[in-house]
């Protein structure tokens, strides 16, 4: 996910929410200052009369501020914890935690977008870490229920073992903790991918199978089609054949319809070569191919003119109205395509081969970090083990018993038909019933981790046990596109993005601001007057990349790549 955030401001958006756990399962307390005294008369899962205050560096959009009454008093009986949750009004996680960071005003706990080690927002955090700003986790997990697993062997990903908890340099100290690590191997009840559709009334009229669609120059002349065609809109106006990516592309190259044009994943642009090496896409001819696709798709108008700049919503209602021939990204799981206006397209080939499913091992979202000032942080790490674990997870996705669900023989809950029927008919009033099957997410921030739905619960998705048709179009189109045969090839990746490793180069400042210019050129070039112009723009960004060091870079990544502990993910 893209960051939108910039000065630290501290004007919280949100919201005290009075949260705690829920659980039968005794644990040790393990909390500073409690004797058993203090805890006569509580529940096992008791942990402290306290408040715990949380800062979330993440998108406002993405923040649950609501909790429901009756949820909160659960919570509060069982542990004692009243957590107050805090968002940053602001442009860039990254300056916003600078900024907090250098205040040395930080409340008990902090929240941020981190999807792997090459984030921004990784080498700020790291910092942080060394200068003594964060606590140390590794001790506070040993005697939980589920955080002590992080501390086993193969329980976690290379990149989140080493690129981000235990990183070499902190000598087996941990100052942040990864999220949304799966448990075990992951349960396929629910068959869910991703990249270009097209709307299946204009494959038909043009008697095309949208699956044979396989190359870039396919996408072109289909294009061409499509514009010949004369098809209109929702609102009778020309369609336009290809347009961006269902949320928008925000003046970034985004999706899979032009992966035979472009060198490794889009993000990043490092693959190995014929002879194995590691390169970047400026040391290939691939991007004056992609350029000179674009440039002539502009000019014969068979993309949207604003391709790379449109904004979501716009995206979106262009979509939803059927304005775009092709959606060059989306996913199958989206509700206006529940009948299938749109269907996939492709899968488009890789430079090198056929498409191939690929699948990272338990890739892991998002970390909590707590500040050095925070009294008694074990507390803080007791109440996240309480959320992660089965009984806590049940509270904050599920609800209150009896209300929202009621359990089956085997203690699985059952949700109820109101529930789900008021999700449907008013989102925002099922909201405000406080968990995350209703659409609330307030506990995946500290309790989203060692997740497995299906092992849980018995249910790969909230209320599939009830509505095992709940999912039928999106399974539908994934039959559609031969999901379960692609599945059978699938390879199963783990390690580190190219970047990850930026920051312990010597002239890593210069590199990155040289390939942030390179993309940055690239969205030039698409729009520029001609492939003489195009190519005088990117020669200058690969000259800056040159001389930033990018071909000792390329050294260092096929070093890492050679290290079991460190291997790349280019693909």
């Amino acid at each position: 996910m893209l960051t939108k955030w910039g000065k630290w401001i501290a004007l919280p958006l949100t919201a005290v929410m009075l949260l705690a756990g829920c659980t039968d399962k005794a644990k040790p307390a393990n909390n500073e200052g409690q004797t058993a005294e203090n805890n006569a008369g509580k529940p096992a899962t008791w942990i402290a009369d306290r408040t715990v205050t949380g800062l979330l560096f993440i998108d406002s959009d993405d923040v649950s501020k609501d909790i429901n009454p009756d949820i909160a008093k659960v919570i509060k009986e069982k542990t004692g914890i009243t957590l107050k949750l805090e968002a940053v009004n602001a442009s860039s996680a990254v300056d916003g935690m600078i900024a907090g960071f250098a205040s040395g005003d930080l409340p008990d706990f902090i929240v941020s977008y981190l999807d792997n080690s090459a984030r921004p927002e990784m080498p700020v955090l790291a910092k942080a870490a060394k200068e003594g700003v964060l606590t140390d986790l590794t001790p506070l997990m040993k005697n939980t229920e589920v955080y002590k697993n992080y501390l086993e062997d193969d329980y976690l990903p290379l990149d989140t073992k080493y690129g981000i908890m235990f990183r070499p340099e902190f000598n087996g100290s941990s100052y942040f903790i990864h999220m949304r690590i799966a448990k075990g191997e992951p349960h396929d009840g629910l068959k869910f991918f991703g990249g270009p559709f097209i709307r299946k009334d204009i494959a038909d009229a043009l008697g095309i199978d949208p699956r044979t669609i396989t190359t870039t120059e396919q996408v072109y002349e289909l294009a061409q089609k499509i514009k010949a065609g004369n098809f209109k809109d929702a609102n009778g106006k020309a369609v336009i054949p290809v347009g961006p990516q269902y949320w928008g592309n925000g003046n970034h190259e985004v999706g899979t319809l032009f992966r035979d044009v472009t060198w490794g994943k889009v993000d990043q642009k490092f693959y190995k070569d014929k002879d194995g090496k590691i390169i970047h896409e400026s040391q290939t001819d691939y991007m004056m191919k992609r350029i000179e696709l674009v440039q002539k798709m502009l000019g014969e108008k068979l993309m949207a003119p604003d391709y790379y700049a449109m904004e979501g919503s716009k995206a979106t209602e262009g979509a939803i109205n059927g304005s775009f021939g092709i959606i060059s990204e989306m996913h199958n799981n989206l509700d206006f395509n529940k009948d299938m206006t749109y269907l996939p397209l492709g899968p488009i080939n890789y430079v090198d081969g056929p498409f191939q499913m690929t699948r990272t091992y338990k890739e892991g979202s998002f970390i909590w970090a707590i500040p050095s000032t925070t009294k008694k942080p074990q507390e803080v790490m007791d109440f996240a083990d309480f959320l992660a674990s089965r009984e806590g997870k049940l509270l904050w996705q599920y609800g209150l018993e009896g209300r929202d669900y009621t359990l089956d023989a085997k203690g699985n809950p059952v949700v109820k038909q109101e529930v789900l029927d008021l999700k449907a008919k008013d989102p925002e009033a099922a909201k405000a019933l406080g968990f995350e099957g209703a659409g609330n997410n307030w506990g995946q921030y500290l309790g989203l981790t060692d997740a497995n739905r299906f092992d849980d619960f018995g249910e790969a998705e909230y209320g599939l046990s009830v509505m095992p048709n709940l999912y039928e179009s999106q399974n539908k189109i994934a039959d559609y596109w031969g999901y379960d045969e692609k599945k059978k090839q699938e390879v199963v990746v783990d390690g580190y993005r190219p970047l990850s490793f930026i920051n312990e180069f010597p002239s890593g400042t210069d590199l990155q601001t040289a390939l942030d210019n390179y993309n940055d050129s690239m969205i030039r070039a698409f729009y520029a007057k001609g492939m003489d112009k195009a190519k005088e723009i990117m020669d200058s960004a690969a000259k800056q990349l040159k001389a930033a060091g990018l071909e000792d870079y390329e050294k260092l990544l096929d070093q890492k790549d050679s290290d079991p502990k460190t291997k790349l993910i280019l693909q």
